[in-house]
């Protein structure tokens, strides 16, 4: 089973943490199925932006881009070349480093 490390973030990870996943599985499905609260606003059905993450080790070991999450990652605070939505990207048999960024774009959570 690959490794997922998640950087410290100061909301939904403080300290870190290391998660052990099947392959196949989301790292969003990951993160949520192991206390990680990351936002997920449209129910992982790659809709939002909100499950925005910042893979910093084992990028290409994940499935490739579809073309509905490239148009959605154009619309993510803190864009970087290894971004992906959380909830499109599947676990391959490589560890991975993902980091949360500081900021998510959600329109629902804004306006309470």
């Amino acid at each position: 089973m690959p490794v997922i490390k998640v950087l410290p973030h100061p909301e939904y990870c403080p300290a870190g943490a290391e998660l052990r996943a099947a392959t196949g599985t989301s790292i969003c499905e990951a993160m949520l199925d192991n206390g990680i609260a990351i936002e997920h606003a449209c129910d992982m059905s790659c809709a939002c932006t909100t499950c925005h993450v910042v893979v910093r080790q084992g990028f290409a070991s994940l499935n490739e881009l579809e073309e509905a999450e490239e148009d959605l990652l154009d619309r993510a605070w803190g864009l970087e070349p290894q971004s992906r939505l959380s909830c499109q990207a599947l676990l391959a048999q490589q560890d991975v480093t993902v980091e949360i960024p500081k900021y998510s774009i959600n329109h629902a959570k804004e306006n309470h």
